[in-house]
């Protein structure tokens, strides 16, 4: 799935030009990278929507702008701090030909057939929501699954589980080895405390 958007180029720049711009509907922007940084403007309401969906902070995002397109990544949002308002996107420009590194959602699923949770009353928990990948545009997924299925109570799920999609390679780096956890399953605290009590 492709996702677009339409942008024009601005040439007013500073903070009493963001406001004038928001005030008239419109957001500003920018886009850099491999080549001169391009301040932009968009239409509010459009990518206000837009950044609700998950795909579009994940995905290799196509920008008309001033009529041509270009293969852009959303780098960093700013919104307001009490209203629904977006006050700033930024965006990197991406060449097709080469990996890139980007975080992907994690899609848990079978959490209910899970033994630790089914005939352990156990809870999951979520370590991670999201993890970081390298490869091309062309094979990045959606979202990786991540089946709980088989998860006993007191076990975990790591990075080194899960199953990537052809050309899809985890970009691990600081905390985020091959081990860390991605998911959990756990006696919930309530049971515990409740058992010390029976006890």
């Amino acid at each position: 799935m492709t996702i677009t958007f339409n942008a024009t180029t601005r040439t007013a720049q500073g903070t009493g030009a963001s406001r004038r711009l928001r005030k008239a509907g419109f957001l500003p922007g920018v886009i850099y990278g491999s080549g001169d940084a391009v301040m932009i403007q968009m239409d509010h309401n459009e990518m206000y929507y837009k950044l609700r969906s998950e795909a579009f902070h994940a995905s290799i995002l196509t920008v008309t702008l001033d009529g041509k397109e270009e293969a852009v990544q959303l780098r960093a949002f700013v919104n307001h701090p009490f209203r629904q308002q977006v006050q700033h996107l930024d965006f990197q420009r991406v060449d097709l030909n080469k990996k890139l590194h980007i975080k992907v959602p994690l899609h848990f699923i079978n959490a209910d057939i899970a033994p630790g949770v089914k005939t352990g009353g156990g809870k999951i928990s979520h370590v991670m929501i999201d993890v970081d990948v390298s490869c091309l545009s062309i094979d990045l997924p959606g979202h990786i699954e991540v089946d709980l299925s088989g998860l006993e109570l007191g076990h975990s799920i790591h990075l080194s589980d899960l199953v990537l999609p052809k050309g899809v390679e985890l970009a691990a780096h600081g905390s985020h080895t091959a081990e860390a956890v991605v998911a959990t399953v756990h006696v919930p605290r309530g049971a515990v405390e409740a058992a010390a009590t029976a006890a």
